[in-house]
């Protein structure tokens, strides 16, 4: 039997990671020295680990040439004793080795796991930083692989391959160095048949990259079409066109072809070992009938001969892999760019260096001249991330031109106007969803760029129409407004939201799990729920955006009395497509096409027979239609 330690699979492997584009990426410029900035605090754990692996290397070429100095003690009736300190010294080579295993394992999961935390920590808290654009544009898979696929990638970089590539280049050169020492003509004739194995074994390294790159990527649609139709939307979409059967039809294709690639890779990496143990078996072949008839002549001694047999077992797996190590670098470092592009993405929102906290009291926001055009793709996404080869450059145009009006305090002013209008845009520019692009928007006399997000996040509260709940229980749910809000302040704010009978039925209670996006409950329960959030957070400054668009007759009535009580004595914006639902509003903004076309009140405005009286005649008449 021939043992080669592992280097056969190991460079398999390495072929089977190898990815035909690899050869066609383009690092950006100062990439190594970045990655060893961002590596610089586990140089102490890092120094140790390759310590340990060149220690483990000397001693996997130390051990043959013992074994040929114990062969040539025996032919050559040597010393007992010496037979015996020899066998005692390879014990003692295998016990450190087996210690250094541990150790190289210890120092690798140390400094790999460190970067992985490190990473992740970084990525996930930087796209918590992005703005609303890029999440709207971005693959949630994209920017998930990222954090896996991505980020274990360029962990390898300082682990496996790092260990790898170093443990190899010493393996090669100290097992050369001293089968040349031993005899240089028995070296020439064992590598001669390095290439008879190495070219096939590169043509064999291409074929597997096109099929693993196809194999990915074939893996990638299939994570996006079980990702998409797993989800409740997805699910209830499939189900209500009756494409089951399309749905598996289409899987099926892919999971057919990923299991074909699967067995003819499997067939390669076994040729491939199959090719290694037989090319490691002729060099051995040579090495015995060469150097025995060599050691018969008296040229070599028989332990030489032991030696350099057992010294080739542990050297073409080495070979293939430094033959293939440039793969697996590319590939690390291709995986490190990917992470740092989105690092480099710079958040368009960000506090100001001399940001200050709202002013107290009761809060008075301010649109001045405010104008805003959606960010370009270029500012907000990246073109990997969206699954495209180059960024749309199409502009998204003004959205608000020069829109001005005054909430005071405590009073309520409602935005109506057609789809499109500008409405929920301009609600973002309160809580810094977006910056304006001109004018302002000030609270209490703070433009809103210059507070602290902090104090932004704690003045304002927002109920979106779409309000999103996680899957976790309606006690986490409502604590995400308040973290350290007591239990009886949550029945509180669920009572005022008039939802807390229907918790109290529920078998567990407040421990009650949502599900995903709250679908275990209807879409009025679900919106009663977040309004209990946000009463719970009892913020300053209330923008609801038509907050009860999913609620009957009923619930609504109750629901607005509720809001009634829980608005005195707040500032409210409220986004109203149901004009009958702000007819008490202290004032009423029309937007039409981004601009203020008309203001004041519910009976000045229908008096004036403008846009607003005819949007308000329009809902009318179609609410007063009997059902058909």
């Amino acid at each position: 039997m021939v043992s080669h330690g592992g280097h056969g699979f190991n460079a398999m492997r390495s072929m089977r990671r190898g990815d035909a584009k690899l050869a066609q990426t383009k690092l950006t410029k100062g990439m190594f020295g970045r990655i060893l900035r961002f590596a610089r605090p586990y140089r102490r754990d890092m120094t140790i680990f390759l310590v340990t692996v060149v220690l483990a290397a000397g001693i996997t070429v130390a051990t043959p040439v013992l074994a040929g100095d114990v062969v040539n003690e025996i032919t050559g009736d040597g010393d007992q004793a010496v037979v015996v300190r020899i066998g005692l010294l390879i014990g003692v080579l295998a016990v450190i080795e087996a210690l250094l295993s541990l150790a190289n394992r210890w120092y690798s999961a140390k400094v790999g796991e460190g970067l992985i935390y490190r990473l992740r920590r970084d990525v996930f808290s930087h796209v918590q930083s992005m703005p609303l654009a890029f999440f709207s544009r971005a693959q949630t898979g994209a920017l998930v692989s990222r954090l896996n696929n991505d980020v274990l990638g360029a962990q390898r970089a300082f682990t496996s391959t790092l260990s790898g590539l170093v443990s190899n280049a010493i393996a090669v050169v100290l097992t050369l160095a001293v089968m040349a020492s031993q005899s240089w003509q028995i070296t020439l004739l064992s590598l001669v048949l390095v290439p008879v194995f190495l070219v096939p074994a590169k043509m064999v390294g291409r074929k597997l990259a096109t099929l693993t790159n196809e194999s990915f990527e074939l893996n990638a649609r299939m994570n996006n079409q079980m990702t998409e139709r797993f989800g409740v939307a997805g699910a209830l979409l499939v189900k209500l066109f009756g494409r089951p059967d399309r749905e598996v039809d289409e899987f099926s294709r892919r999971a057919d072809r990923v299991r074909d690639i699967g067995v003819t890779t499997s067939m390669y990496a076994r040729t491939f070992i199959v090719a290694l143990t037989l090319v490691a078996g002729l060099a051995q072949a040579v090495t015995y009938g060469v150097g025995g008839w060599l050691a018969l002549d008296g040229t070599l001694s028989a332990g030489t001969v032991v030696t350099l047999a057992l010294l080739l077992t542990r050297l073409y797996g080495p070979l293939t892999a430094l033959s293939n190590v440039r793969v697996d670098v590319m590939s690390a470092l291709v995986s490190f760019q990917r992470v740092f592009e989105v690092l480099d993405l710079k958040p368009l929102i960000t506090d100001a260096d001399d940001a200050k906290p709202i002013p107290d009291g009761p809060a008075r926001i301010v649109f001045e001249d405010v104008r805003f055009a959606y960010p370009d793709a270029e500012q907000v996404s990246l073109a990997s991330l969206e699954d495209v080869a180059r960024l749309e450059k199409i502009e998204s145009g003004t959205v608000l031109n020069d829109v001005s009006f005054t909430v005071e305090p405590g009073s309520l002013v409602a935005l109506v106007g057609h789809s499109g209008a500008g409405k929920t845009t301009a609600s973002m520019l309160v809580p810094r969803i977006y910056d304006v692009t001109g004018g302002s928007v000030t609270v209490n006399g703070l433009d809103v760029r210059h507070a602290t997000s902090r104090s932004l996040k704690d003045t304002i509260g927002v109920v979106s129409q779409d309000s999103h709940l996680f899957h976790d229980t309606i006690r986490a749910n409502l604590a995400y407004g308040l973290s350290d809000a007591a239990e009886q302040d949550m029945w509180r704010a669920l009572e005022r939201a008039q939802i807390a009978e229907l918790v109290r039925r529920l078998p567990e209670g407040l421990d009650t799990t949502v599900g995903e996006r709250g679908y275990r409950f209807s879409g009025g329960e679900k919106q009663r729920l977040a309004i209990a959030r946000l009463l719970l957070k009892s913020p300053r400054v209330v923008i609801l955006d038509e907050a009860t668009a999913h609620l009957d007759s009923e619930s609504e009535a109750a629901l607005q009395r509720a809001l009634a009580e829980a608005l005195e004595g707040r500032t409210a914006l409220v986004i109203a497509h149901r004009l009958s639902t702000v007819r008490d509003a202290d004032e009423i903004v029309v937007l039409q096409e981004g601009r203020v076309a008309e203001r004041g009140t519910h009976d000045a405005l229908v008096a004036r027979g403008g846009i607003y009286s005819e949007l308000y005649r329009t809902q009318i008449t179609h609410d007063s239609l009997p059902p058909v």
